[in-house]
């Protein structure tokens, strides 16, 4: 296992992208955060700063597509840099600017959230130039689905760690400039500023309009709601144990176990379809999930939290697996984006639905919502398993004479993924 991911870091321009955009997505991963303990500082009350929140997410929800055929159209550089100038511009207006007056602070919570650079789905479109090879690139998708987790384990103490040190508004600022020079690392590399998308159709869908890619987004959503609402259940189950601790545990060890999973799954090669391996993980996704709401002990909670947590990044590896292969020609870095705001959508929502599941029922019936969220994942790619059977084949529009690549350049372009065999990941049934 330690091999081949040691092979695949090996591979030049590997590490820096990959730690380029997990420093990043730093603001992103760690926002929610930030924004309520400056908010609280400020002596602002938790309704504000949960508003303040959750105009910050919807901002990035509506931001993350729109951001990522900016730069399917026009490439990573001319838009992920002022994008992310833009949004730390707008973090730091809200640290040295305080809370009021309230319109300023919700504008620039907005203006931060909705110019997020899409490093994630910039990432993915990458991964082939750079990598060369199918199998290395379904393992580089397993290990970006791992970083996710330490990113997000690891975001949340960093802001933590500032606030302790010097504020939370200092905590707001380092945070946005360690993002800002993270984009900037990613986007001043040869692979971003080589890469160019496939000639694309115009059309208003964009992405959108791949069936397959549409189930796979509703499919996710629900995965999000399920991941929203353990978070929320995993502090009401601490809260009726007495101890506030134990919350961190449970997503500790569903972190774990995610990281164990993600790595062993990318570590090797899987034959077959990976629509019909992507249902097989979903299924032992919604299995892992449902035990959770015996809500036994804290010892044998944890245990299962590790379990649930076993096939996340298995199923979020495949699914990149599943975008790329379903994405209309010159649209990726936005697919990709899609499945990052559906998920992420869907988190929301499963925080806002399981608050007064609750209330009325306690944390089991808040893991409860968990397990039914990951069954109608499953159930969502089981009712269109005939739309994510293959991969549509949508047609690839001819470059204008004035805008044909050299050999070189043509070499360096992303690969036509929904072309015949060969293209992209069409050759034979591997990743």
């Amino acid at each position: 296992m330690a091999t081949g991911y040691a092979e695949l870091l090996r591979a030049r321009h590997a590490v820096r992208l990959l730690a380029g955009t997990l420093v990043g997505r730093l603001p992103n991963a760690t926002a929610a955060l930030a924004i309520v303990l400056f908010t609280r500082a400020e002596g602002g009350s938790y309704t504000l700063a949960g508003a303040l929140s959750a105009v910050y997410g919807l901002s990035n929800a509506v931001g993350q597509p729109l951001l990522g055929r900016a730069v399917d159209l026009w490439g990573q550089p001319r838009v992920m840099l002022p994008a992310a100038l833009l949004s730390g511009l707008g973090m730091a207006a809200l640290a040295l600017t305080g809370i009021e007056p309230l319109p300023v602070a919700y504008a620039a919570v907005a203006v931060a959230g909705l110019f997020t650079p899409p490093l994630e789905g910039g990432l993915r479109a990458l991964w082939p130039s750079v990598l060369k090879h199918p199998d290395r690139v379904h393992a580089a998708y397993a290990l970006d689905a791992v970083a996710q987790e330490v990113m997000f384990t690891l975001g949340p103490l960093a802001v933590t760690v500032l606030v302790a040190l010097w504020s939370e508004a200092a905590a707001l600022l380092v945070i946005n400039a360690l993002g800002v020079l993270g984009a900037l690392s990613v986007v001043v590399s040869p692979p971003s500023r080589r890469w160019r998308s496939e000639p694309r159709e115009a059309h208003w869908l964009g992405a959108l309009r791949s069936g397959g890619l549409l189930a796979l987004l509703g499919s996710f959503f629900f995965v999000g709601l399920a991941l929203g609402t353990i978070a929320v259940a995993a502090v009401a189950y601490a809260d009726g144990h007495g101890d506030e601790l134990i919350s961190s545990y449970l997503l500790s060890a569903l972190g774990a176990g995610a990281l164990v999973g993600g790595l062993a799954y990318g570590a090797r090669t899987w034959a077959g379809e990976p629509e019909t391996r992507l249902r097989a993980l979903v299924a032992a996704l919604a299995a892992g999930y449902l035990p959770l709401a015996l809500a036994p002990g804290p010892v044998a909670m944890t245990f299962l939290a590790g379990v649930a947590g076993l096939f996340l990044a298995p199923a979020l590896a495949c699914a990149f697996v599943v975008v790329d292969r379903h994405a209309p020609p010159g649209t990726v870095t936005e697919a990709f984006s899609w499945l990052v705001t559906s998920f992420g959508v869907g988190a929301a929502a499963g925080t806002a639905v399981v608050g007064p599941v609750i209330e009325w029922g306690g944390a089991p019936a808040g893991f409860l919502v968990a397990g039914a969220g990951g069954l109608a994942a499953l159930l969502v790619l089981l009712a269109t398993g005939r739309v994510l059977a293959a991969p549509a084949r949508f047609p690839t529009p001819v470059r204008t004479p004035s805008r044909t690549p050299s050999p070189d350049a043509a070499a360096r372009m992303e690969s036509d993924r929904n072309g015949g065999a060969g293209a992209g990941f069409k050759t034979g049934h591997q990743a």
